[in-house]
């Protein structure tokens, strides 16, 4: 049974950290690009970053404030998020998509970031 479990999630104030993390259990982590997708209220899913191997994939609008990052040997994935700003406010989640067969793709269930003074 394939899960994701996303934690580090909460209430920051603007300008603070946070960082997620995501435990992968189930699959076989190296064969999976790893990433990480918000959803504000309203709307749509929308990428904030994903890494295949070393190689990694963000937003424009969110790079220098968000680094993703894995361990292949702990089959997690993290999202550093530093300078947060009320407008990152969202539920976070993880993905895993299979490196070769794409249709093959797990979501976990979701981690709420509020940016609130």
């Amino acid at each position: 049974q394939v899960q994701l479990v996303e934690s580090g999630g909460g209430l920051v104030q603007p300008g603070e950290s946070l960082r997620l993390s995501c435990a992968a259990s189930g699959i076989i982590f190296s064969m999976f690009e790893m990433g990480w997708y918000r959803q504000a209220p309203g709307k749509q899913r929308e990428l904030v970053a994903a890494i295949r191997g070393g190689v990694t994939n963000s937003a424009d609008a969110l790079k220098g404030r968000f680094t993703i990052s894995r361990d292949n040997a702990k089959n997690t994935v993290h999202l550093q998020m530093n300078s947060l700003k009320p407008e990152d406010t969202a539920v976070y989640y993880c993905n895993a998509q299979n490196l070769v067969v794409p249709n093959v793709n797990y979501w976990g269930q979701g981690t709420q970031v509020t940016v609130s003074s």
